[in-house]
């Protein structure tokens, strides 16, 4: 061998032997897991008053309207003097408490016939007020 082709492979050697020697990068670390997601907090029901929430109808053009939800409800009452609405608020599992004109009620599930009203006795998904009071849907 010449010179020129041992001084070639001394050189690529120590190339090759200094590369050797350099610090790699570490390995990649395997990923971690992500943490199981935290339960979710326990919402409460919906109480059942809220499936009340709409219009309920009654005789000669009154009615009864409920907005809102999760417990706070305003509660429109149509009589023949026109609407009113007041601030309502779940009381129980089922009823919905307002106070009119000083007097505290309660809306309350009934049958047409438990509503006191002769027009309504046939019906049987309605909202009683009190006897003589009471509004169905149709």
């Amino acid at each position: 061998m010449t010179c020129t082709t041992l001084c070639s492979l001394a050189v690529l050697s120590a190339a090759l032997l200094a590369a050797g020697c350099q610090e790699r990068p570490a390995p990649e670390a395997p990923p971690v897991a992500a943490p199981a997601p935290a339960e979710p907090a326990t919402v409460a029901a919906a109480p059942i008053t809220d499936g009340w929430v709409g219009q309920w109808n009654g005789p000669e053009g009154t009615y009864l309207k409920i907005t809102g939800g999760l417990g706070r409800y305003e509660v429109t009452v149509r009589n023949l003097d026109g609407p009113r609405s007041f601030a309502g608020t779940a009381q129980g599992e089922d009823r919905i408490a307002f106070e009119r004109d000083g007097v505290a009620e309660t809306v309350h599930a009934t049958g047409g016939a438990d509503t006191g009203m002769k027009w309504l006795a046939a019906k049987s998904d309605c909202l009683t007020v009190r006897s003589g009071e009471g509004y169905c849907r149709d």
